[in-house]
């Protein structure tokens, strides 16, 4: 046997043990371990058939699980604040982006509530003799009326977490 076949055979023979060896993981929620008396005290699920890469946490995500282990709850993590001059200049952008976004957002509803018309929009010339597309149509504009109402209150929301809110 020459010497690259005792390493093809020595490497196939130790990859398998390798892969064996892993620790078994768990998964929590959002979390993952790989303790399992941990795991079978919180009712974490083994995690099969996949691969489960760890990113080491960094400053701004060490809050994270913390924030995240509330179980659903809508809020974000709080975005890093910088020194100064800095987090004013980013606090402008983010406002001007929020206020470009709240611009838009209301030109659709008021786009919307018009074409909606209180319940009764313009039928047009297929909607005269199919009643059903009218209905159908007049059902569309009001959940598209329902959602431009909702991003409207969404941005107004945002714009009122900024610092320095005016809203």
């Amino acid at each position: 046997m020459n010497k690259t076949h005792s390493l093809l055979l020595l490497a196939a023979l130790l990859l398998p043990a390798a892969a064996w060896s892993q620790d078994r993981i768990y998964r929590c929620g959002n979390e993952y371990t790989n303790n399992a008396t941990q795991a079978k005290e919180r009712g974490c699920k083994l995690v099969e058939g996949g691969n489960v890469t760890v990113l080491a946490p960094t400053p701004s995500r060490a809050a994270a699980p913390a924030a995240s282990s509330g179980g659903g709850s809508s809020s974000a993590t709080p975005a890093p604040r910088f020194g100064g001059d800095e987090q004013r200049a980013r606090d402008a952008d983010a406002r001007a982006i929020l206020e470009a976004e709240l611009r838009k957002a209301e030109a659709r509803q008021a786009s919307l509530a018009k074409e909606y018309n209180n319940g009764a929009p313009e039928k047009t010339a297929q909607e005269q003799s199919n009643p059903q597309k009218y209905a159908e149509r007049t059902a569309d504009l009001k959940g598209a009326l329902a959602r431009a109402d909702s991003d409207v209150a969404g941005i107004k929301r945002e714009l009122s977490r900024l610092p320095g809110a005016s809203h």
